[in-house]
């Protein structure tokens, strides 16, 4: 987006904060985001590298409470600083929420419900975190220290669809025949405005000619400033007949679809879905599945990390802090871990319910944070039809049913043979109500509804894995749930060191529900408590 020039004579001063919201309405978060980073509003990733941490006391000890990323950042990062350093974990495995579901795998959620996965080798669905954008640094950071291979992730594909039940007959549209309409018409409507002379008080006489010439590349519009049929719009939106060659190469354009139409479907909402500061492209995925990381991890910190560990009480005194779990797969009596400090992991959602005996504060902001309802389905198909029928390499079609999205794989791509689409992923209410359903309903659901976009579905289905995160017993829901109320109640205070205890984890971040959030809440804990241990 161009600045455009605006006469001191021709308007009042606007503040800062009017001008992020006037840029936000008409231009979109995207572009609202850019404004305010070249303000210094705004800003990448906080992660700067390397964490220094000099002059820990010899034999300083830290006891960390789950090895999600979030505790692995910090034991990794403490060790190597000098701190003897342990960790209890409730599951099997390293990871946490950064987690990939393999055939062969076993996964019992709440109510008893178990999965034998059935995926084919070297397929998977990740049930948690999916992509990483380019400005978390953070995350990316650590991946590329312990060895793990990173390869795109396509957002975005002007290929993939628009799908709404209430337009057009319930058939999907492309992404780029929508775009290319609803930006066309906008065009369409903004260079008639400027002819008439609409727009003096926001542009200049010398730029109208410059917005009329830039409206008119935007949008495609003819002489004329008109969006039409002709082949300007049909290389946008795409040709009833694409240009060939010989005797075959002459193209017809497509017929566009009326702005009434797209405002009428909604499919407006999706257009912007990639525009976001956090799914900009380029996005990136670990090769072989997203709990590549997770287990990179486990291996950096083999001997530090106590599995199978179920944290059950949480006691600080002056001198330490003591943690009660059991042994969730040899079972026996209780045991005890002891540190002089502690870094606590555990999400809000399943702390709240462990005693725990932090100050009022700390104790109110746990209980006071809930967990987003979200539910994932990943479908095993004999073919990657959505390739060798339709063209769709990556990407995400979006839909207004309560499966909500389909995302298609953004690796293997040409390869013959059977593909694992996430065929569902919601939130809130519809993520509710899925969670309610046994997974063979979900899986059931997710097939139906993705048989309106895809009829493939009846016949290329082969098996499925669905979690619903808040039947998941290690965290009760998906990411913790702030509001701007409970932020300036708490956020504070669950950010604080409390006696000998501090809080980390996505939910301790900005960015709850991001890995980076993890990484950038573990980084900051450590650097805190560091500088409390140094100072005595």
């Amino acid at each position: 987006m161009g600045a455009v020039r605006v006469s001191e004579s021709d308007t009042a001063p606007m503040n800062r904060r009017d001008l992020f919201a006037l840029i936000g309405k008409v231009a979109g978060t995207a572009v609202m985001y850019e404004a305010m980073s070249s303000l210094a509003y705004a800003a990448d990733s906080t992660f700067k590298r390397p964490v220094a941490l000099t002059g820990a006391p010899k034999g300083a000890s830290v006891l960390i409470l789950g090895a999600g990323l979030a505790g692995m950042v910090a034991a990794y990062e403490l060790r190597k600083a000098g701190y003897k350093v342990q960790i209890l974990e409730y599951q099997d495995r390293s990871g946490g929420r950064n987690w990939s579901l393999y055939g062969g795998d076993t996964y019992t959620e709440l109510g008893g419900f178990t999965q034998k996965i059935g995926f084919d080798k070297g397929m998977y669905l990740n049930p948690g975190p999916w992509r990483i954008p380019h400005h978390h640094k953070g995350i990316l950071h650590y991946a590329q220290t312990l060895g793990v291979q990173m390869e795109p992730f396509i957002q975005i594909n002007y290929g993939a669809y628009l799908h709404s039940t209430k337009a057009f007959g319930g058939k999907p549209q492309t992404y780029r025949s929508i775009k290319a309409d609803y930006e066309g018409a906008v065009a369409e409507m903004l260079a008639k405005t400027v002819q008439q002379n609409k727009l003096d008080q926001a542009v200049t006489r010398e730029d109208r000619e410059v917005l009329l010439q830039s409206l008119r590349q935007w949008g495609a519009l003819d002489k004329d400033y008109a969006y039409a049929k002709n082949l300007e719009s049909a290389d946008r939106r795409g040709f009833d007949h694409p240009p060939g060659g010989g005797m075959d190469a002459m193209p017809t354009p497509s017929d566009p679809i009326g702005i009434g139409d797209i405002l009428k479907s909604g499919m407006w909402r999706s257009l912007s879905s990639a525009n976001v500061f956090d799914v900009q492209q380029t996005m990136f995925q670990p090769v072989g599945g997203m709990g590549m990381i997770g287990r990179a991890f486990g291996r950096a910190l083999d001997g530090v990390i106590r599995y199978n560990a179920k944290v059950t009480n949480i006691r600080q005194d002056e001198s330490g802090v003591t943690a009660t779990f059991v042994d969730t797969a040899k079972g026996g009596a209780p045991q005890t871990a002891r540190a002089d400090w502690c870094i606590c992991t555990i999400p809000a959602s399943v702390l709240s319910q462990i005693p725990i005996n932090v100050g009022t504060p700390m104790k109110k902001a746990i209980d006071a944070l809930p967990y987003a309802a979200s539910c994932k389905v990943g479908l095993q198909m004999k073919r990657r039809f959505w390739e060798e029928d339709e063209g769709i390499y990556g990407g995400i079609t979006y839909t207004d049913q309560p499966s909500r999205m389909i995302s298609y794989p953004s690796t293997d791509f040409f390869k013959r043979g059977k593909g694992v689409l996430l065929g569902l992923y919601n939130f809130g209410p519809d993520a509710v109500e899925f969670t309610s359903l046994p997974p063979e309903q979900r899986i059931a659901k997710a097939i139906e509804y993705g048989a309106n976009i895809h009829p493939q579905y009846r016949t290329e289905f082969e098996t499925g894995a669905t979690v619903a995160w808040h039947r998941v017993p290690w965290t009760l829901g998906c990411a913790g749930s702030w509001t701007e109320d409970t932020r300036a109640a708490h956020y504070e205070d669950i950010c604080a060191i409390d006696g000998r205890i501090m809080l980390a984890g996505e939910h301790v971040s900005m960015i709850p529900a991001w890995q980076e959030g993890a990484v950038l809440s573990a980084t900051d804990a450590i650097t805190r408590l560091h500088k409390r241990v140094v100072q005595g």
